[in-house]
């Protein structure tokens, strides 16, 4: 049965071991949106009703986020694990039909090893500020580390703060609206799992294997590591389409969601016109 909050639908996926929860909207071929940390199928609220104009939108809430968010480290909290319940939830909930995917953040690694996993499932890929590490420009672990101690320190506020903040850019937290922070706050718990994959790598080279037309979306005011991945990825699919979102930080989607959806939609339409693509 579906549950409304904050006006959204929730649906769950049975054919998976988990209960996958996930929202929707419009008609047509699908755009599946996959969120980044601390986030759930909430965070593209703003995308449901724009984009859901010319596709039917997708946005399911991965393993261990709200509405079953963990609550202590859980081995099941991995980014292949996600990968594999998001093909599993095409194959056996989708029928097996081939999406346009939207990763943003974390999420964007996902999106990037379930594109590269299930090639005959993917028409697309938007890969939103990329939340991994290539080469060896700074990780997260040091912020990870900081964010779990104030948490086990009773400390949540501000260890969300802190985190957000770093991923965002200063003073992000403060800013943010109250539907924002309880979501963040619905997934604290997540990043006692996350912990044990900081720092995760991604083998650029890997791109290369990449067989669908692909988009790279960066905030304007992203913090710089997000471009050096995105310049990485960029030179290893000469394919690949690359944008900017202006007056956005990493929550392009929220910050200017007019010019983000813009976009992506700018980009979908185009996979139509004939010889854009093999179909």
């Amino acid at each position: 049965m579906p549950h409304a909050d904050l006006n959204l639908p929730q649906f769950f996926a049975d054919e998976l071991d988990y209960p996958f929860a996930y929202t929707r909207a419009g008609a047509g071929d699908v755009l599946l949106l996959v969120h980044g940390s601390l986030c759930d199928y909430r965070y593209w609220r703003w995308q449901f009703a724009a984009l859901g104009q010319r596709c039917r939108v997708i946005a399911p809430s991965l393993r261990g986020y709200w509405p079953g968010a963990f609550q202590a480290a859980d081995p099941r909290f991995s980014v292949a694990q996600h990968c594999q319940d998001l093909v599993d939830f095409i194959r056996l909930h989708l029928g097996g039909q081939r999406v346009h995917l939207l990763g943003h953040s974390r999420g964007a690694h996902v999106a990037l090893e379930a594109a590269l996993a299930a090639p005959d499932l993917v028409r697309s890929l938007i890969l939103a500020d990329p939340g991994f590490r290539i080469g060896q420009e700074g990780g997260t672990r040091a912020l990870l580390r900081k964010t779990v101690d104030a948490l086990q320190a009773g400390n949540a506020d501000t260890a969300l703060e802190s985190f957000v903040d770093t991923v965002n850019g200063e003073g992000t937290w403060r800013q943010m609206v109250g539907w924002f922070k309880t979501m963040v706050r619905d997934n604290t718990g997540t990043l006692l799992s996350q912990i044990n994959e900081a720092d995760l790598m991604f083998e650029a080279d890997r791109a290369q294997q990449l067989q669908c037309p692909v988009l790279l979306l960066g905030g304007a005011n992203s913090p710089a590591r997000y471009r050096v991945v995105m310049d990485a990825l960029q030179a290893r699919i000469p394919h690949a389409q690359r944008d900017t979102i202006a007056l956005a930080a990493h929550g392009m989607n929220l910050a200017n969601p007019r010019a983000f959806n813009e976009r992506v939609a700018r980009f979908l339409s185009a996979l139509n016109e004939p010889g854009y693509w093999p179909a």
